[in-house]
């Protein structure tokens, strides 16, 4: 039963133009222009800003999750679904994986355009383990999405998504390097999800593992927002 609500809501998802274009196709667009503006040909700058872009893609795939929710919310659709013989934990747990499904056009997308376009060359596993760290370091940011989008009605969650989406974008130095940054913004980078999912990455690009103090990180914001999600998710039950 949850394999075929998840495929439901695969389909749902990628069917969205509007969801290919701002997961997808912006975040291709947007490191094609910073890595080519100005006639620069750094390999090593195009590889960092393609594993940069991939994360940003993710994170807007895994945060609109909770944009549908909140519109499946005021559309009846998740009452709907409780009055299924599905349980809400077998809900949440098929909303968590059609998560992990959407974000990967957009992983794939920004790393077929570094291999592609811009001459980005690694070795067979490398491609392949960056794409897995990112998929799998993902997480947090569904969990997050999730958690708007039970919390809060469509309307508010989608500026909340994108309020999330470029806060955590820009503060975690997935569009310029953390090195740009004054000491205080580097510093506080350091503790956000989004700078240590980029990390997971970029270790593997460098062909090293990811530090301790990277996957604690994550860890801990995993735990924050899924604790998060599951107190909205109830808090949405109790109201409908």
């Amino acid at each position: 039963m949850i394999t075929a609500y998840v495929r439901l809501e695969v389909r749902r998802t990628l069917r969205d133009t509007g969801f290919a274009i701002s997961t997808v196709g912006v975040p291709v667009l947007m490191y094609l222009l910073f890595t080519n503006l100005g006639g620069a040909d750094d390999s090593a700058y195009r590889t960092a800003a393609m594993v940069g872009m991939a994360a940003y893609g993710a994170l807007g795939a895994a945060l609109s999750l909770g944009t549908g929710i909140a519109e499946d919310k005021s559309t009846g659709w998740l009452r709907q679904l409780r009055i299924t013989p599905m349980t809400p934990r077998q809900v949440v747990t098929g909303r968590a994986l059609t998560g992990s499904v959407v974000v990967l056009p957009a992983i794939a997308g920004v790393l077929l355009a570094g291999g592609l376009a811009n001459g980005v060359r690694m070795a067979v596993w490398q491609w392949a383990a960056v794409a897995v760290t990112l998929w799998l370091g993902s997480l947090p940011f569904t969990l997050l999405g999730m958690g708007n989008g039970y919390r809060l009605t469509a309307q508010t969650t989608g500026a909340v998504n994108v309020a999330c989406n470029l806060g955590l974008a820009v503060v975690g130095g997935l569009w310029f390097p953390v090195v740009l940054f004054p000491d205080w913004l580097r510093t506080l980078s350091e503790y956000t999800p989004t700078n240590r999912f980029a990390e997971l990455g970029v270790a593997v690009t460098d062909g090293r593992a990811p530090t301790a103090a990277a996957l604690a990180v994550l860890a801990c914001w995993a735990a924050l927002f899924g604790a998060y999600a599951a107190v909205s998710y109830r808090r949405s039950a109790r109201a409908a």
